[in-house]
């Protein structure tokens, strides 16, 4: 009877697992990226290196913005999609079979002594075009033409993944650096078209009386220079041109930022995380606009973006998300509070101080490191059980 039982647990927590976007790949961005810089931090600090098909700062580069990145994108347009349009994405075994592609590419890189390289490059390659057809179903059976943009953006994504695995299979020069940072800018516009949308709805939301200010045009050039900037570097890497929208895009996004604060969010961990990340990817323009004047080296213009845009940004993103569509109050602990606290100060010690502070880099990488493990440690400890478990208020998802 307890065997039983415990195999009913066990499925019912399958199905919820499996029920919409959010829950499974929420779940595995949060484990994979301990696994990554866990991974990858002993061996920068002079552990031996290990084995992959990317090698070793190759994998740890690709694996931030096609792994982590893009599984975070997945969960937040498969549950999204399903709000604007009103269609049930994919969910049960289409989704868990979406998990276990994502799953899969992670995967298939250490076993190069196994696998032919066109076989890993092949199942890698195939999870962003699975999303982009998972998203397009119903966005097209629903006439949503408005957010349609999302599957040539994803396609976009696919075409820089596939730069790097052309050059890893010795099929073209020099395009694997270059499909990483096309990579890394499609993933900020994402960021900045969704952000755009979501922070001021949330922020609203949860302060009534609160209205965001917003202009037109700063609305429209803030989505059009995080657009512009990544043909500019595309083809004009580390140019006048290039730093010319890096800094186009740092004014606009930061007169759009301004307009939505109010003292107000700074009582609502929920809030502040996802405005603080915003401000982080204005500070990457930032430092790429100071690195194309000479002001700053190139190598100081990388983790602004990653560690403090994607990395603090998606982490409140998935919080914010994960209570809202399993009907629970929106509202974190006190331990999700010091999550937000820590990973923004991770984006400090990696994004700004080396800047300063060059000869201290190693130590500063560890600090980093130790403390983006820590939050997302938090995160899985508090959110495992809600994205495991049925939402609280008996609805579907």
């Amino acid at each position: 009877m307890g065997l039983e039982n415990s195999a009913q647990r066990a499925s019912v927590k399958r199905r919820v697992l499996f029920a919409l976007g959010f829950r499974p790949f929420f779940l595995m961005a949060g484990f994979f990226a301990v696994v990554l810089v866990g991974t990858w931090l002993p061996t920068f600090l002079g552990s031996p290196d290990f084995e992959t098909y990317y090698g070793l700062i190759g994998w740890h580069s690709h694996e931030m913005i096609f792994g982590y990145a893009s599984a975070v994108i997945a969960g937040f347009l498969l549950t999204a999609v399903r709000n604007w349009t009103n269609i049930q994405t994919a969910q049960g075994l289409p989704l868990a079979t979406m998990a276990a592609l994502w799953l899969a590419g992670r995967v298939v890189p250490f076993l190069t002594d196994g696998l032919s390289r066109w076989l890993i490059a092949l199942v890698d390659l195939s999870f962003l075009p699975a999303l982009a057809t998972a998203v397009a179903i119903p966005l097209v059976g629903s006439g949503q033409k408005r957010n349609l943009f999302f599957v040539p953006l994803l396609g976009l994504l696919t075409l820089a993944n596939l730069l790097v695995h052309l050059e890893l299979n010795g099929l073209a020069e020099h395009t694997a650096r270059r499909g990483i940072f096309l990579g890394l800018n499609l993933v900020l516009l994402v960021i900045v078209i969704m952000g755009g949308r979501v922070i001021p709805f949330f922020t609203e939301r949860a302060l009534p009386g609160v209205m965001m200010r917003r202009w037109p045009a700063i609305e429209w050039l803030s989505v059009a220079s995080v657009l512009a900037f990544p043909v500019a570097e595309f083809f004009f890497p580390n140019s006048i041109l290039a730093g010319t929208v890096a800094a186009l895009a740092a004014a606009s996004n930061g007169i759009r930022l301004a307009g939505w604060y109010t003292r107000r969010f700074w009582s609502v961990p929920l809030l502040w995380v996802l405005h603080l990340g915003y401000a982080w990817i204005i500070a990457g323009f930032c430092l790429k606009a100071f690195a194309a004047a000479s002001l700053v080296g190139l190598q100081y213009t990388i983790h602004a973006f990653s560690v403090g845009g994607i990395g603090v940004l998606t982490l409140g993103m998935m919080a914010r998300v994960s209570l809202g569509h399993t009907g629970r109050p929106l509202k974190v602990a006190n331990s999700i509070t010091f999550a937000f606290a820590i990973i923004n100060i991770a984006a400090v010690a990696r994004g700004i101080f080396p800047i300063a502070l060059p000869g201290m880099l190693p130590n500063l990488v560890a600090l980093s490191g130790g403390l983006w493990i820590v939050s997302f440690l938090i995160f899985l400890w508090v959110y495992t059980p809600i994205l495991t478990s049925p939402r609280v208020d008996g609805q579907p998802g």
